[in-house]
């Protein structure tokens, strides 16, 4: 899977936040909602313009950006 092919940014659409192709529905939303502990059924389910390849794209968009950054964390 190429999360390029389910995540686009446009200026435009939602303050240039990373979206869900075809969507408004920000990547973060999606993230939000799985760290809240829904299920990836659960995502698709809250909102149906989803599918499960999207939010599973949302997640390797997160796991490319965590490996680009260095997040300081406080002692």
């Amino acid at each position: 899977m190429r999360w390029q092919d389910y995540i686009t940014v446009d200026p435009t659409v939602c303050h240039g936040k990373a979206c869900i192709k075809g969507t408004r529905i920000m990547v973060s939303v999606v993230l939000d909602n799985l760290s809240a502990g829904l299920k990836p059924d659960d995502v698709v389910r809250s909102y149906p313009s989803l599918s499960l390849e999207a939010v599973h794209a949302a997640m390797a968009y997160a796991a490319d950006l965590a490996r680009e950054r260095i997040v300081a964390m406080p002692l």
